[in-house]
């Protein structure tokens, strides 16, 4: 079993390492088999190739599902990406509600462009009541302080 998970982790390691490197042929024979079995990393990595055809033919509904799965798992960069998709309807319907709540939970890990963001949406009131005081306090928590 722990040779089994070395080897895992290695495939991941360079699976990784080949996305990274734009070798996306390669990244997806080895995360696909991954994302598959549920790591959360190559699940990411996995619907960021297939919603941008990268690799692979474009696929939003593959890309949806492991970039949900990825999200529901716990990983921030992936809940930001499921809140872009619904934020702009892409790979699933629009719907800022929603948006707004993977946002939020990408935002309280500490991912700054979500805390942008979700400052942005309250101060337009997209998906939420418009609210300039917690517009503020997401800002104030992704570094923009008022001058």
């Amino acid at each position: 079993m722990t040779e089994n998970i070395t080897n895992q982790d290695m495939d991941l390691s360079s699976g990784i390492a080949a996305f990274e490197a734009k070798q996306f042929s390669r990244a997806t024979g080895l995360l696909s088999p991954l994302a598959e079995m549920g790591d959360a990393e190559a699940q990411y990595r996995m619907a960021i190739m297939a919603q941008n055809g990268l690799g692979m033919v474009e696929n939003p509904l593959l890309a949806f599902k492991y970039m949900k799965a990825a999200a529901e798992a716990g990983l921030g960069l992936a809940q930001h990406g499921l809140g872009f998709m619904y934020m702009e309807g892409e790979c699933t319907e629009k719907s800022p509600e929603r948006a707004v709540q993977w946002f939020r939970k990408a935002a309280e890990q500490g991912l700054a462009g979500s805390q942008t963001t979700l400052a942005m949406m309250y101060e337009e009131g997209r998906g939420v009541e418009k609210d300039v005081e917690e517009a503020r306090k997401w800002y104030h928590m992704a570094g923009f302080d008022e001058k």
